[in-house]
C-alpha cells in the first residue's frame, strides 16, 4: 500500500513516493519542484507513478500553495489530502510551544523523525534539531522528549539580500567561507554562516546545560551541506529528516484507528 509524503517549504514541494505508511519503508520514488512549478507535478513526475493509497504532508508556504498542491493530488491520484498541524503531543514528543498550534508543522515532523531515529540508535538523549533552509530553526527537545523552545534565524539567502538592500553599493558574487576573509564576498559569506553556527552552538551548549548530557545533534534542509563543513559537535546530516517525522506519524495515525 503506498504512501505519499509531501513537505512544501518556503521555496520547494518535496516529495517521496514509499511503499508502506511506516518507518523505514522502502523509498520507491522522490523528487521536487519550485513552487512556481507545482502546476508540473500531475502530468510531469506523478504522471507515472503507481497511486499510493494514503499521503500525509506538512505545509508552511500558506493556504494558496497547499490548494494548489490539492488540486494536483485530486487530478492525479484518488486519495485525501491530510496535513500535518502541530499539536500538544504526537509521536513521542510533547509539544512546550506557548500555543502548540502555532508552531510550524515542519519544525514538528522533523522533531518527531530525530527523536524516532535517535531511539532507533541507542538510549534515549536530549537532541537539537536544526533545519538550514530560506530560514534557519534551532529546536531543543530534553531526554523525555519535551519541546523545551527554537529559535528562528534567516537563512543565508535572506542575510545577503537584507545586507544588499541595506548597503550602498553592497552587489557582490556568493564568495567561499575563510576564516581570515579577505574579499568582500568571502567577508559575506563567512559572516552569514558563522552567525548561523554561532546560533547552533549556543542552542547545544544550553541544552547540554539543562539536561547534563550531551545532546544527539540532527541537521537536514536543502542547505544543511552548506553548513555542515563549518559546524562544532558531532551533527548528524540528515536530508529525510521531514519525511521520517511523516512516516512515524502515519504509522501511529494508521494504528490508532
Amino acid at each position: 500500500m503506498a504512501f505519499l509524503a509531501i513537505d512544501i517549504g518556503n521555496t520547494r514541494l518535496k516529495w517521496s513516493l514509499y511503499d508502506a505508511a511506516r518507518p523505514g519503508a522502502s523509498l520507491m520514488a522522490h523528487g521536487a519542484e519550485f513552487l512556481d512549478h507545482i502546476e508540473r507535478l500531475a502530468d510531469g513526475p506523478w504522471a507515472d507513478l503507481p497511486a499510493p493509497a494514503s499521503m500525509l504532508g506538512c505545509v508552511v508556504a500558506g493556504d494558496a500553495v497547499r490548494r494548489r498542491a490539492e488540486e494536483q493530488l485530486t487530478e492525479r491520484f484518488d486519495c485525501a489530502a491530510r496535513w500535518v498541524v502541530s499539536s500538544v503531543a504526537e509521536a513521542g514528543i510533547v509539544n512546550g510551544y506557548d500555543h502548540p498550534t502555532r508552531l510550524g508543522a515542519d519544525r514538528w515532523v522533523a522533531m518527531i523523525g530525530a527523536r524516532h531515529r535517535m531511539l532507533a540508535e541507542g538510549p534515549a538523549r536530549p537532541m537539537v534539531v536544526v533545519m538550514i533552509g530560506t530560514a534557519v530553526t534551532v529546536e531543543a527537545v530534553d531526554v523525555h522528549g519535551k519541546f523545551l523552545g527554537g529559535l528562528i534565524l534567516p537563512g543565508h539567502g535572506i542575510m545577503l539580500r537584507a545586507l544588499e538592500s541595506g548597503t550602498a553599493g553592497l552587489h557582490v558574487p556568493t564568495g567561499d567561507v575563510r576564516e581570515f576573509p579577505t574579499n568582500t564576498s568571502d567577508a559575506l559569506t563567512s559572516g552569514g554562516t558563522y552567525a548561523i553556527a554561532g546560533a547552533i552552538e549556543r542552542m547545544v551548549q544550553h541544552v547540554r546545560a539543562h539536561g547534563g548530557a550531551e545532546p544527539a545533534c540532527y541537521m537536514t534542509g536543502g542547505a544543511a551541506w552548506k553548513m555542515a563543513p563549518s559546524m562544532n559537535g558531532n551533527f548528524e546530516q540528515v536530508d529525510s529528516l521531514i519525511m521520517d517525522g511523516l512516516l512515524v506519524i502515519a504509522q501511529e495515525r494508521l494504528l490508532a484507528s
